[in-house]
């Protein structure tokens, strides 16, 4: 394979700073965390089979959101009835986050819930990749045994052999000090794959489009505004990277608001055909505090290149 080149972009030095949103948006504070649209879970504390609750069916929709279960009467997912269908996708939601799997709306499975996250679902076509499956993955060096939980989209889209030099670009709309964050995950992913990656100009044609976008922006997969669902990819070969314009973002760690290059990392992961891991430590872990930052992780490393055979 011939050697592999990455084209950097000029890096703009910035202090680490809250950061607008994108627009004319309004700016989140600490007085706007109730605003989110997971927090009605918090008024579900102690739900489970059998209670009558208003908002269980938000519940449902959220569940069903990520991939949990799917009734095939609508009448029921519109109901505040907790039934035997809406615990077991609960305990579903536990095993994935390593939570007691009691099917009851418990502290820690609101903590969890109502933490942002990446848009794309846990689970697909009924299959939960977060979970151990006769294919999940066992490594053994130095006498160290460990069990690797990344994962693939349903049949392991994946860039052709072929394919290993991809292009991105941003489209106008993305402001310049997002752009370096974007960059620099791009080279971290660079480092440990096959791909090299360059950016090109806004009006050419890429294998890779990232943009900022508000509620229903005609993909299929709206956002919900601050404090909800940060971020959304797309498996391969789509191409395309979508951040929520109304989440306060920042480069670096800033209290409040959410680390451009940690949700990049993370998307691009899916763009390349990782699916969500439920290491927590791993970037494909789906959930991401305000001013947290990560970077890969071996699970992250040994899953990309168990799909591309390296």
């Amino acid at each position: 394979m011939a050697s592999k080149i990455f084209h950097p972009i000029f890096f703009i030095l910035l202090i680490f700073i809250p950061l607008a949103p994108i627009g004319h948006a309004k700016r989140s504070s600490p007085s706007d965390k109730n605003s989110s649209p997971f927090n009605f879970i918090k008024k579900l504390k102690g739900c489970q089979k059998g209670n009558s609750t208003k908002d269980i069916h938000e519940l449902k929709a959220y569940l069903e959101k990520f991939g949990y279960f799917s009734y095939e009467n609508n009448a029921h997912a519109m109901d505040d009835d907790f039934d035997d269908t809406l615990e077991s996708a609960i305990k579903t939601y536990q095993k994935n986050y390593n939570i007691k799997p009691s099917g009851i709306v418990d502290d820690e499975t609101i903590s969890k819930t109502t933490t942002p996250r990446c848009g794309v679902p846990d689970i697909a076509n009924s299959i939960n990749y977060m979970q151990p499956r006769d294919n999940n993955h066992e490594s053994s060096s130095s006498n160290i045994h460990t069990v690797s939980h990344y994962s693939f989209f349903p049949r392991s889209p994946k860039w052709p052999s072929s394919k290993t030099y991809l292009t991105y670009r941003f489209i106008s709309n993305v402001p310049t000090y997002a752009r370096a964050p974007v960059a620099r995950a791009f080279q971290k992913w660079y480092s440990v794959t096959q791909f090299s990656f360059e950016q090109v100009p806004t009006n050419q044609n890429s294998d890779l489009v990232i943009g900022f976008y508000r509620r229903d922006h005609r993909d299929g997969f709206p956002f919900d505004g601050p404090g909800g669902v940060l971020a959304h990819s797309f498996a391969p070969t789509n191409g395309r990277f979508h951040y929520d314009a109304e989440e306060r973002w920042s480069v670096g760690s800033v209290p409040g608001s959410y680390d451009l290059e940690t949700l990049a990392l993370h998307e691009i992961g899916h763009l390349l055909g990782l699916e969500h891991s439920r290491v927590n430590e791993a970037i494909m872990f789906p959930t991401f505090s305000a001013g947290q930052v990560k970077n890969l992780h071996p699970d992250d490393i040994q899953g990309i290149r168990a799909l591309y055979n390296q």
